[in-house]
């Protein structure tokens, strides 16, 4: 099976490794059509498909000179952040208060923003979308991020490194070390597979 990863970043092309094991992985650079930081489940979504329909549309997926056939399956990965527990303006701006409705009589970790992932794979006539963990964002990356900086530059900054999105990645530094990004894009990725992976999608 040859599937191709709509992005350069290492990660994201071991973490599709991981889920169809055996695999031969490729990994091109696709534009994924959305902001530099996405800012809703939604636009990480839309993302991750895009990255998706792009890769599979690529010219690798054309049959090449040396007669192998092209892509079985594409996948697209977008790390993202998302409001949750409050209303929202399309900003991302509170419009209430920070506490969760769930829980009001405690305070809500993180200003209400959380990191999140989407993944999408296609095979050219089907496509299924998954999601990775939620992790809440810390009040002062949060801030940030409100502000208008992305994700990445602002853990490089907190964590004193370069490139964190690359190597163990905001999961990786929230959950001291418990949950990778890695970890973290594996399991969205093997979300949006099942479809692929298991015979209970096929009526």
């Amino acid at each position: 099976m040859r599937i191709v990863v709509g992005s350069g970043n290492p990660v994201k092309r071991d973490a599709t490794a991981r889920v169809f094991d055996g695999a031969t992985v490729e990994a091109r650079v696709i534009d994924s059509g959305v902001s530099e930081q996405p800012f809703s489940h939604a636009e990480t979504r839309r993302g991750a498909v895009t990255r998706a329909r792009r890769a599979f549309e690529s010219d690798g997926h054309a049959v090449p000179d040396d007669g192998e056939a092209g892509y079985d399956l594409a996948v697209g990965i977008e790390g993202g952040v998302a409001p949750v527990g409050e209303a929202v303006d399309g900003a991302g701006e509170a419009l209430g208060t920070d506490a969760d409705p769930l829980a009001p009589d405690v305070e809500l970790v993180g200003g209400g923003l959380a990191l999140v992932m989407w993944a999408a794979v296609t095979d050219g006539e089907r496509l299924a979308c998954g999601g990775g963990p939620t992790l809440p964002l810390p009040d002062a990356v949060a801030a940030r991020l409100r502000a208008g900086e992305e994700l990445g530059p602002v853990m490089d900054d907190v964590l004193g490194t370069d490139d964190v999105a690359k190597k163990q990645g905001a999961a990786g530094a929230f959950t001291a070390g418990r949950l990778t990004r890695t970890d973290a894009l594996e399991a969205a990725v093997a979300a949006a597979a099942g479809p692929f992976l298991s015979d209970h999608y096929r009526g």
